[in-house]
């Protein structure tokens, strides 16, 4: 029997489809676990950490208009 057709040529700069399933794997068991470790939470896991926060100015040295615009932004 022949084998299927696939018409896309092979991409030489493509990720190597091994180390990109090990990866995968990886996630999901990390995520599986986190899920049986927090079982009786209502917060779903995330496999990502959060941005980190920006870091307060110096309050005392703004003027009134500075603090205005920090209101919009």
């Amino acid at each position: 029997m022949a084998e299927k057709f696939d018409p896309a040529p092979h991409d030489k700069h493509a990720a190597n489809p091994v180390a990109a399933l090990a990866a995968d794997r990886e996630i999901h068991a990390r995520l599986e676990t986190g899920l049986m470790d927090s079982f009786p939470a209502s917060d779903p896991v995330s496999a990502t950490q959060p941005a980190p926060s920006k870091p307060d100015g110096d309050i005392d040295n703004e003027t009134l208009w500075e603090k205005l615009r920090a209101v919009f932004r």
